[in-house]
């Protein structure tokens, strides 16, 4: 077992290390994935936004949520007086709608309140768009597109990497309290994809091109100047930061963050592999080998085998036929007790009664045995006719 057990790690080991070999000689690939994560360097990640938050929120005191904005409004709110205890911005950027159905509502409470919501994602809690009357469509897959905040502006910012297809297909009619404020294009449609809408005493921004905000974006060529205007409609003061998952757990936890590390992250599975394997050959019961013991043999049989083959490689084939004749008479006597002196008819008989056997079969067997009686020598093929004889009785 400990041989096995030596021999398992030892192709484990082998393989860890030709991974960690293999990885450090791999060239590295960016990795494209959508995280929103204000702890990820890689394109799609908010690392920048989180490091420039201070100077692209000017004068705003920024609170970092990671729980719902239910669980966190809900905390704020005084219900004595109906009124939030401070006024303020809260800010999602995320790739999807992750906001339940409750805080959705708190969020429209808030901005009744005289706060702002800024939304930034590719959709949008159905309980928002219905209120305000508001609907999205999927626009056909394209390889970029371009934004701007003026429908014929020629000052367009371009977006290929991790943008959405989502826009605004519709506004209530007749609802002058909803303003675009910006559109995307692409080769043959232009549409909205930022509004505003007022709300009580405050407003909702909803936007659907969070990328905007993302590493990529902030460090390539003017596209952080379309994020700063963004930013700038944002009224100064308290800023809510979305940074956890708005249905009250956190998107990021440490083994997350290490397992983006491709290195760390084969290490991790091929040491879950080996601790399954492990368990597996040690969750059977141990114990001792048990010596196999073989049944008592039976040594008369065992006799009458060599006997037997001494007589057929001596070529004696008459004393077999002997043996073989007075084994089964006396088997007839034994087990039938019918008396074995006279081979006649009435023998033949009474073997018949007694064991429902062929006439023909008995007479045949009884035939060659008193033929055997009269002769002197023996001959293989008489050895082979009377043992069929007798056997084909199966007595």
């Amino acid at each position: 077992m400990k041989k096995a057990l030596i021999t398992i790690f030892s192709i484990i080991a082998v393989f860890v290390v030709i991974a960690i070999i293999a990885d450090a000689y791999e060239p590295k690939q960016l990795n494209w994935r959508p995280s929103y994560s204000i702890n990820n360097k890689i394109p799609l990640g908010l690392y920048v936004l989180n490091e420039e938050a201070p100077d692209l929120f000017k004068g705003d005191t920024i609170e970092k949520i990671s729980i719902s904005p239910y669980e966190y409004l809900e905390e704020d709110y005084d219900y004595e007086t109906n009124t939030y205890y401070s006024q303020g911005t809260y800010l999602n950027i995320y790739e999807s709608n992750d906001i339940d159905r409750a805080s959705a509502k708190e969020l429209l409470n808030y901005a009744a309140h005289g706060n702002t919501v800024l939304l930034s994602m590719n959709n949008f809690p159905e309980v928002i768009l219905d209120t305000l009357g508001l609907s999205i469509r999927d626009l056909n897959p394209v390889d970029s597109i371009a934004l701007t905040f003026d429908k014929n502006s020629k000052n367009k910012y371009w977006y290929k990497e991790g943008h959405g297809h989502n826009y605004f297909d519709s506004l209530a009619t007749g609802n002058d309290s909803i303003a675009i404020l910006g559109y995307q294009h692409t080769k043959d449609t232009v549409v909205p994809n930022y509004v505003q809408a007022k709300f009580g005493y405050g407003r909702i921004l909803l936007h659907t091109q969070p990328q905007v905000f993302t590493n990529y974006y902030l460090l390539t060529k003017n596209t952080w100047q379309y994020a700063e205007a963004i930013a700038a409609k944002i009224p100064t003061g308290r800023l809510l930061w979305q940074v956890g998952n708005a249905t009250a757990q956190n998107r990021d936890t440490t083994l997350t963050n290490f397992l983006e590390q491709p290195a760390f992250s084969s290490f991790w599975y091929l040491g879950l592999l080996a601790l399954i394997v492990f368990i597996f050959f040690n969750a059977r019961r141990r114990q001792r080998v048990v010596p196999v013991i073989h049944p008592v043999t039976n040594t008369t049989i065992d006799f009458t085998k060599t006997i037997g083959n001494l007589y057929f490689q001596e070529g004696n084939h008459h004393t077999i036929i002997d043996k073989k004749i007075i084994y089964f008479l006396e088997k007839v006597r034994t087990d039938y007790l019918i008396d074995t002196y006279s081979l006649d008819d009435a023998f033949v008989e009474r073997l018949h009664q007694k064991t429902g056997k062929s006439i023909q079969d008995i007479q045949q067997a009884v035939s060659l045995i008193k033929k055997h009686r009269q002769q002197i020598l023996s001959s293989e093929a008489d050895v082979i006719a009377i043992n069929n004889a007798i056997e084909k009785l199966r007595l």
